[in-house]
């Protein structure tokens, strides 16, 4: 790491990047940095090399009487031969670089933890299914151990990135995608949606938290830690994309929530109900059983991401927005 572009300040966790990456705490980082500033120093290094030189040739063999003729021309082999393999060999050695990087990448070991990750507009869903930990909105990982994420989308194309990690990975409809990493430090890192999916997309964070293997043990034992917070499961689902905590709309594709609960609501259809405890679980398992009047139904499902203890803790939240 060049000490010329390195930050000046240090990230919470104690690391420090650099002007072009965050600090890097994985296993794959260090080769991907590696590469990239191989690139990069190698770039900057014939761009100088190139534009020295055509300064020095338009200053040297500038037209310098009116009458002056450009001298004849001849091929030099030994030069031609000299700027296409250099090049070459450049290159063979940036794909070979990748390639290993790539490789490493695509298989995970047969030691890893299996983490099942679920991507919705705008929400991402963690489950543990050798661990019996589900419906996680963050993703909790042990540090020096490896983690094998199987992804799959319920809607449009996401894409998972791990800045911090040097991994990403499109998150497909109607297919797994596999990606694997192994945490070096302990913290918390952003995870984000390289991909865009739609009005919430720069909304789609989470965080991906490193704690050491005794923590993660005991996280687990515990089912995924203590009783959910409405709260921040109404953040890390995405619910803040498409609804206000206000009265005002803010131009948001959701009803305001504000005030929303004991209240009469009237639906699409024209028929009325009032806002209870069913009605709230209905629209998070079933958004479009009933769509409220002068609203498009784009609100996605819950059904299946979201336990009954989940739901409630959705429930609660909602009762105290006045």
């Amino acid at each position: 790491m060049s000490p010329l572009i390195s930050l000046l300040a240090s990230t919470p966790n104690g690391l420090r990047g650099t002007l072009w990456m965050p600090p890097r705490a994985s296993t794959a980082a260090g080769d991907t940095d590696g590469l990239f500033y191989f690139i990069y120093y190698l770039c900057a290094f014939f761009f100088i090399l190139i534009v020295g030189v055509t300064l020095l040739f338009i200053f040297k063999y500038r037209r310098k009487r009116s009458n002056q003729r450009t001298s004849p021309i001849e091929g030099n082999q030994r030069l031609e031969i000299i700027w296409a393999v250099i090049p070459a060999i450049l290159l063979v050695v940036i794909f070979l670089w990748g390639f290993r990087g790539y490789l490493g990448l695509a298989v995970p070991p047969a030691e890893a933890i299996d983490v099942r990750v679920t991507a919705q507009k705008w929400s991402w869903t963690f489950d543990y299914p050798k661990l019996g930990v589900s419906g996680a909105t963050e993703l909790i990982v042990p540090e020096g151990r490896a983690v094998k994420l199987t992804m799959s989308s319920r809607d449009v194309i996401h894409s998972f990135y791990v800045p911090a990690f040097r991994v990403k990975k499109d998150v497909i409809p109607n297919r797994y995608s596999v990606l694997w990493f192994e945490a070096t430090e302990r913290g918390t890192y952003d995870v984000m949606c390289a991909e865009y999916c739609g009005t919430g997309h720069s909304k789609m964070i989470t965080h991906v938290k490193v704690v050491n293997p005794g923590e993660f043990e005991d996280w687990a034992k515990s089912g995924g830690g203590g009783p959910p917070d409405g709260a921040k499961l109404f953040a890390a689902k995405g619910c803040v994309a498409c609804h206000s905590l206000t009265k005002d709309r803010r131009g948001l594709p959701g009803p305001p929530l504000a005030g929303k609960y004991g209240s009469t609501e009237t639906f699409a259809d024209g028929s009325q109900l009032k806002i209870d405890d069913n009605y709230i679980r209905e629209s998070v398992t079933q958004p479009m059983a009933k769509v409220v009047k002068g609203f498009t139904p784009v609100m996605p499902t819950f059904k299946g991401q979201l336990n009954d203890a989940q739901i409630g803790a959705l429930i609660d939240f909602i009762k105290t927005l006045k």
